[in-house]
């Protein structure tokens, strides 16, 4: 993962790394799916794309299992699994 990696692969990494969160871990942001120096490696704008596809992806792929909930300080949306 680096710089070059398309908003494709980003997002299909942010799906695969849903299995690893816990119901008991509470609420997370897309930012927590993500490895420190891997998301910071992802452009800021980027990041915002990320996001809006990642929402997309749980308002109706995802519904069924992840919902989201509200906001953050820093205005990211934050998650929950079902």
């Amino acid at each position: 993962m680096n710089s070059t990696t398309s908003l494709s692969e980003l997002l299909e990494h942010a799906k695969q790394s849903l299995k690893d969160v816990r119901r008991e871990d509470g609420e997370f942001v897309v930012k927590d799916l993500f490895r420190g120096f891997e998301w910071n490696r992802i452009g800021r704008g980027d990041r915002t794309k990320l996001g809006s596809m990642f929402l997309s992806y749980v308002q109706h792929e995802g519904a069924s299992f992840i919902e989201s909930t509200d906001k953050t300080p820093q205005n990211q949306q934050k998650y929950k699994l079902k």
